[in-house]
């Protein structure tokens, strides 16, 4: 699939888009890319951002690719736990899935909610850092087994957000040209 062929949804995480990360940037380069719109960036609610999604999902003309950072991969899996119509979604490219069970999870990580360990019903790569502050290499690797996601090391990388240097990030980009080349083209 090539992303002229598809309708990809931004899913920024805590605090929102941020004008120097790579899913800004993105959004800005991808013609056919947008960032689903959330009430409040700094409080994320399992139930509206999840339902913020279906509404953009419901909206798409294509087959629809998810593009996720932080909790914004919580919200993908808690959409389809709570059975959000995502059937355009045909596959889902995760970005440094924060743990919110963690003892040092941030409150607002803490206050979304248990992480929902539900089977994501289209292809879906977790990209991951060994050492993001936010989640262990062990619970990312948890939850992309528990999503049936690719696991991809990204090293040592931190938040893989903007603190951490990924403004452009290259790699990124071409790593979602591969996951996209993984997905059949809707004729």
């Amino acid at each position: 699939m090539k992303t002229s062929q598809a309708d990809i949804l931004i899913l920024p995480g805590l605090k929102g888009p941020d004008d120097d990360l790579w899913l800004t940037r993105w959004e800005r380069k991808l013609p056919t890319a947008q960032i689903v719109g959330q009430p409040d960036w700094h409080a994320p609610n399992a139930s509206e951002w999840s339902a913020r999604l279906g509404g953009a999902v419901a909206q798409a003309t294509r087959p629809v690719i998810l593009v996720a950072h932080g909790i914004g991969c919580h919200v993908v899996a808690h959409a389809v736990k709570a059975g959000i119509d995502l059937g355009p979604v045909a596959g889902a490219y995760l970005v440094a899935a924060p743990d919110p069970q963690a003892a040092d999870a941030a409150p607002a990580h803490r206050a979304f909610g248990a992480p929902a360990l539900t089977p994501l019903p289209f292809a879906a790569a977790l990209i991951a850092a060994r050492n993001d502050p936010h989640c262990s290499p062990e619970r990312a690797r948890a939850f992309a087994r528990a999503w049936g996601a690719e696991f991809v090391d990204a090293g040592e990388s931190g938040a893989i957000d903007s603190a951490a240097g990924f403004g452009p990030w290259p790699e990124g980009l071409m790593r979602f040209a591969g996951f996209l080349k993984t997905i059949p083209s809707v004729q």
